[in-house]
């Protein structure tokens, strides 16, 4: 058989079986003197196995591994791994789908995070901050606004290890009771510094102010976490876990106001502040 003709026997394209070839999932055959392929029987029996895998969902890859394990392993071996892994497919895809149906039910509702969509935990968050704040008067926070936006390209970009850890440590300080208002005052003391002149000594007291507010609104296992080497790092302005993601965190602030976070996150639990607005223990 010609390559079209086995194509059309197996129900294939012709560009498929040189596809297939390249990445060694069917074996070459022997050319005849004009140069044209001739393939046999076991081409064929091969090439419609190699279309019967990829339709039951297996990648070309997996597919190589199947054939290339077929001196040891059986058929019905391979199809029950490709059932669990199908399972887990379904499972994620039920997942999924709930989400999505709670993202349309938020959207509905007026709920929806412009940041959104995020994992079920962050949005549980965002919700219960703009309850605290239903009842404001004037613009939203900017501070606020760049937080959600952190935390947002945090839940999307960050392992799920990282991202249940912190969430975790995250969740006793969301649940007390106050802790959204304490969120908000936080939040005012930083906009305030939006435009404040570190070089000016009346800045000094507004940013040691901020870094005590938000060291005692963040939760102490979260600083704890941080360690003390990452506390020295944002202390002294440098990158934590050599990690760009909180470069370009501090790049989005003002200078004061970066200045009054990397203090706080130097003041774990237990320590105060000293004149100079430095922690002491």
């Amino acid at each position: 058989m010609r390559i079209g003709e086995l194509a059309g026997i197996v129900g294939v394209t012709t560009r498929a079986i040189r596809h297939y070839h390249h990445l060694g999932l069917l074996p070459e055959p022997e050319r005849r003197p004009n140069g044209y392929r001739a393939y046999g029987l076991r081409h064929a029996v091969a090439l419609a196995r190699v279309r019967r895998l990829t339709e039951l969902g297996l990648g070309l890859a997996e597919v190589r591994d199947v054939l290339a394990d077929d001196a040891g392993r059986e058929l019905a071996e391979v199809l029950a791994e490709l059932d669990e892994d199908l399972a887990r497919q379904e499972a994620a895809l039920r997942e999924r789908r709930r989400r999505l149906r709670a993202l349309l039910d938020d959207a509905e509702h007026g709920r929806l995070s412009p940041e959104g969509p995020v994992s079920p935990a962050l949005a549980g968050f965002f919700g219960e901050m703009a309850r605290a704040t239903a009842g404001r008067e004037g613009p939203e926070s900017a501070m606020a606004a760049k937080d959600r936006e952190f935390l947002a390209l945090f839940d999307t970009t960050a392992s799920p290890e990282d991202r249940e850890a912190f969430l975790t440590a995250l969740g006793p300080a969301l649940a007390a009771p106050g802790a959204a208002e304490r969120a908000h005052a936080v939040y005012e003391r930083l906009d305030a510094l939006a435009e404040a002149d570190l070089a000016d000594p009346g800045t000094e007291a507004a940013v040691a102010a901020a870094a005590r507010a938000l060291a005692d609104a963040l939760p102490d296992t979260l600083l704890t976490d941080l360690g003390s080497a990452g506390a020295q790092a944002f202390a002294e302005g440098r990158t934590v876990r050599d990690d760009v993601f909180l470069d370009a965190f501090f790049a989005d602030f003002a200078p004061a106001q970066a200045e009054a976070v990397r203090r706080a996150m130097a003041l774990p639990a237990g320590r105060t502040e000293g004149p100079d607005g430095r922690g002491t223990q």
